[in-house]
């Protein structure tokens, strides 16, 4: 079996102490294989965020996936945000935009979608997306194959309007074509999933899409500071939302699916 703890949009500068505590409490209990940050360590790039996201990091058992957000890039400091846009994510968080993890059960590709031409929308570089097909046509006979990326994939049921990610149809492809199963996104503060089937019906495979919702931030959307636990043993994948209800983290909602040759299906517990 393996676990993996999904946190995003942390924010530090907008962060809830008491949540963040709780959030440490609970992943030191549960004790996830990996931990897969989705970007938005911070709220304004600023060092002091950087230096209190870091600070956070170091809490965590190793190994981490983190990958940048729009947010980590500088808003107003306009000569940093266009010469050396993530110049204080590379210092104080890491200077790999392309993180990696790999053991005999998953691999997990983490990629950069934020950019500095744009306020808050990202997109996926053709070079990116040929680096991650490499990645994954190397990693072919690994069970479990996982992207990370700030910004979503598929829209919440209840927000189409919302932005997705820059040459989303070209990135698909290479993933369906690669065998992904899973990706983790965040960006919009809300915790949902999905079936990119159901969205892309271009597309013929099935890749699971858990979206995180905020994990220690005050800047919340109508729903509790949650974060994603992943569970995959055996072509079974359980997906928990857990949120914090005053004093820890519960169960907010459980999704069970199962894998198929053509991908994913839902199934009851």
């Amino acid at each position: 079996m393996r676990k993996i703890a999904h946190i995003s949009d942390l924010h530090f500068g907008t962060e809830d102490p008491l949540v963040a505590r709780g959030l440490l409490k609970e992943l030191t209990a549960r004790s996830p294989h990996l931990v897969a940050i989705s970007g938005d360590l911070t709220q304004r790039a600023r060092k002091r965020e950087f230096v209190a996201a870091r600070a956070f990091l170091n809490e965590l058992a190793p190994p981490i996936v983190v990958v940048p957000g729009n947010h980590d890039i500088p808003l107003y400091n306009l000569l940093a945000r266009f010469l050396r846009p993530l110049a204080g994510y590379g210092k104080f968080i890491t200077p790999d935009l392309h993180p990696s993890y790999r053991d005999d059960e998953m691999v997990v590709m983490g990629t950069n979608t934020a950019r500095s031409n744009t306020w808050k929308d990202g997109r996926i570089s053709l070079k990116q997306i040929e680096r991650l097909r490499e990645q994954f046509e190397s990693a072919a006979t690994v069970p479990l194959k996982v992207l990370v990326a700030h910004h979503p994939f598929i829209p919440h049921e209840h927000d189409g309007g919302a932005a997705l990610v820059g040459r989303l149809p070209l990135a698909l492809q290479m993933l369906e074509e690669c065998g992904c199963d899973l990706i983790l996104a965040g960006h919009l503060h809300q915790a949902y999933s999905g079936n990119q089937a159901a969205y892309h019906l271009q597309r013929k495979r099935s890749i699971l899409i858990a979206q995180a919702g905020t994990g220690i931030s005050r800047r919340r959307r109508n729903e509790p500071n949650t974060y994603n636990y992943i569970e995959y043993h055996d072509d079974q994948l359980r997906l928990e939302v857990r949120g914090w209800q005053g004093a820890k983290f519960e169960t907010v909602t459980v999704k069970q699916f199962h894998r198929r040759d053509d991908g994913w299906t839902a199934h009851t517990a």
